[in-house]
């Protein structure tokens, strides 16, 4: 076998092994997502318009113009994308370009 395919494989033990209860073989990330964003923030720093901004990145308009007057906040997953796309915008254009 490979080093690659040992690596895997011994990731993969790690794997069943924390979930069957042994958690000194590996650790859980635990991943912190901020309950609000500043959607309006993240679009002028990309010199969008409302508009753009939902065509370019797939949101709805409405919802970025209930975000960032604050009638609603991103669920979960929005939020999440819209920090991705805070940090690395190009790499979401190139993903979503698919």
């Amino acid at each position: 076998m490979t080093k690659a395919g040992k690596s895997i494989t011994a990731g993969l033990q790690d794997a069943l092994a924390y979930v069957q209860g042994d958690t000194s073989r590996g650790h859980a990330q635990v991943v912190q997502v901020p309950v609000e964003v500043d959607v309006k923030a993240i679009r002028k720093r990309l010199g969008l318009t409302q508009a753009a901004f939902a065509q370019r990145y797939g949101f709805e308009l409405s919802s970025i113009r209930n975000w960032e007057q604050g009638r609603r906040q991103p669920e979960g997953p929005a939020r999440v994308l819209l920090l991705v796309i805070n940090k690395e915008p190009e790499a979401v254009q190139r993903a979503l370009a698919g």
